[in-house]
């Protein structure tokens, strides 16, 4: 039984809708790099002298480099399974070369590898 490959096209590019949509509201893409995203500085309005507020501008920017690194790395899973799709190599597992089993891409669309071989 082949797969819906429009149905998982589908989920997967609305999927990388969603994560650019939430990367842009903490980050931009690099304009050298298109592909990669770089945290935009939290606009706090903090008075350089206060020591607090600069330590809380700090936390503002590493919580959204956390953010920003989990979006992208998901984006990128998606861009290189659609990259695959194109390809004619989606649901093959990555590493046993077998299919990759409907209901675990149902689960997650971007699987690239069978539940044998899943880490």
């Amino acid at each position: 039984m082949a797969l819906d490959l429009d149905y998982f096209r589908k989920q997967l590019e609305e999927e990388k809708t969603r994560l650019e949509g939430e990367l842009s509201t903490i980050a931009h893409r690099n304009p050298d790099a298109p592909e990669d995203w770089t945290v935009s500085q939290p606009d706090m309005n903090v008075m350089p002298a206060a020591k607090e507020e600069v330590a809380d501008v700090e936390e503002e920017l590493e919580n959204a480099a956390s953010v920003e690194y989990n979006l992208e790395s998901r984006l990128r899973d998606i861009n290189e399974v659609l990259e695959k799709m194109r390809q004619g190599k989606y649901g093959v597992c990555a590493v046993g070369g077998e299919l990759i089993d409907e209901a675990r891409l149902r689960a997650n669309p971007a699987a690239i590898t069978c539940v044998k071989h899943a880490k």
